[in-house]
């Protein structure tokens, strides 16, 4: 079993908690609701997003989940 926990921001206390049966699953999902929480962001933005901007909001999200096994 995998887990995956996934904050809104740092200081998150209730972060959405999701288990999988394989890791490959739980990849795909973190990679799925990064790119939606991504994708929001930036068509939210009132500027333009660069390519250097949108690594940064990658890596921002990212640095938010964690994956374990369980």
């Amino acid at each position: 079993m995998w887990k995956v926990t996934y904050a809104i921001d740092s200081l998150d206390p209730n972060p959405v908690v999701e288990t999988f049966e394989e890791e490959y699953e739980a990849i795909d999902w973190l990679n799925d609701e990064t790119k939606r929480r991504v994708d929001h962001i930036v068509e939210h933005s009132p500027y333009s997003v660069s390519e250097k901007d949108l690594a940064g909001l990658f890596e921002q999200e990212f640095s938010l989940s964690r994956i374990e096994r369980i």
